[in-house]
């Protein structure tokens, strides 16, 4: 079956992670509640590539901070557009990016269609 991703990385200062988890692990049961397959959130335990650009370089982390690397599995767009018209509607999911424990300017994402799934 045909999946869609939509993937985020973020840095998180490390003083603030147990607050990002408790809103990282609402935000999960709530896209779950609408019907999304998966909700992984992970956060960096080795950002050494040598030879290639380490997740720490490309999420541009300041000192104190860490890498927080997560993403959302659906269907398919279609079934990610309706997942996330339902989330955004929900009164749980409601975030003030004055009171979140990272800079929402700072998060990258993007949407994926999956090109290998084994």
């Amino acid at each position: 079956m045909p999946k869609y991703i939509d993937g985020f990385l973020l840095p998180v200062p490390k003083k603030k992670l147990a607050a990002y988890r408790k809103i990282a692990s609402n935000a999960g049961k709530i896209w779950i509640k609408h019907g999304a397959l998966e909700y992984r959130e992970c956060i960096l335990e080795d950002g050494k590539a040598e030879g290639l650009v380490p997740f720490p370089e490309a999420a541009k982390v300041k000192p104190g901070e860490t890498v927080i690397f997560s993403w959302i599995v659906y269907k398919s767009r279609a079934h990610r557009d309706k997942v996330n018209a339902k989330v955004f509607k929900d009164p749980g999911i409601a975030c003030d990016p004055k009171t979140m424990p990272f800079d929402c300017k700072r998060m990258s994402y993007g949407g994926f269609e999956v090109a290998v799934d084994l």
